[in-house]
């Protein structure tokens, strides 16, 4: 079983990714990862996210095992990653990645922004999660200062707005719902709310 969970930034959906995955026994991944790991490569090298040449040989060459997910998690990693992802070559040098995990048994749970469009369109069940720019932008802020990073909920705010447009237009795989993803927004919904309302929306995929 492959599950596409698609959304933008701190939607929710690596939170829920992780539970889901738990849940039925599959291997998660959280591809978001790995476009913060190109992008801090660039930058641990010295150039701009921007750099195109510098992030297709990041991408073409990434090793994971480089970085610590605390670190990949920052707001440095964050913004570089959404600059690095519009790169058409570095999406491509991440597609087989990403497609291999999904093919492995017993499936997996990846989640992003165009797995259920690009990624994976024949996955089993697809979920686009969403939220409020601002509940957004205050989940990011918090977990931000619990990492120990000082930052306020207005440059969250700011940064999240910035990174959706650029996101939703890319040339890219721009973020966008799958025509039969299952649209769930968890503005109003705490972690386990909405863990339940994707379990149930995956039941009622499976038949």
């Amino acid at each position: 079983m492959i599950i596409a969970i698609d959304g933008p930034a701190a939607s929710g959906k690596g939170t829920i990714g992780k539970r889901l995955a738990a849940h039925y026994g599959l291997r998660h991944l959280d591809t978001g990862l790995l476009y913060r790991a190109v992008g801090k490569t660039v930058l641990d090298a010295g150039k701009s996210p921007d750099d195109r040449e510098a992030a297709i040989a990041a991408a073409q060459s990434l090793d994971l095992t480089r970085f610590d997910e605390a670190t990949l998690k920052g707001a440095e990693a964050g913004e570089a990653a959404s600059h690095v992802s519009a790169i058409p070559e570095v999406r491509a040098a991440l597609v087989d990645y990403q497609r291999a995990f999904a093919a492995e048994e017993p499936g997996a749970v990846l989640d992003g922004r165009d797995i259920g469009t690009v990624i994976c369109p024949d996955a089993d069940v697809k979920i686009f999660v969403t939220a409020s720019p601002e509940v957004r932008a205050s989940r990011r802020g918090k977990e931000y200062r619990a990492a120990g990073q000082s930052i306020d909920d207005a440059t969250v705010l700011a940064d999240i707005r910035k990174r959706d447009e650029r996101d939703s237009s890319r040339a890219a795989s721009p973020l966008k719902q799958a025509d039969d993803a299952v649209l769930l927004d968890t503005t109003a919904m705490g972690v386990e709310e909405a863990v339940a309302a994707a379990i149930t929306i995956v039941e009622a995929r499976r038949g």
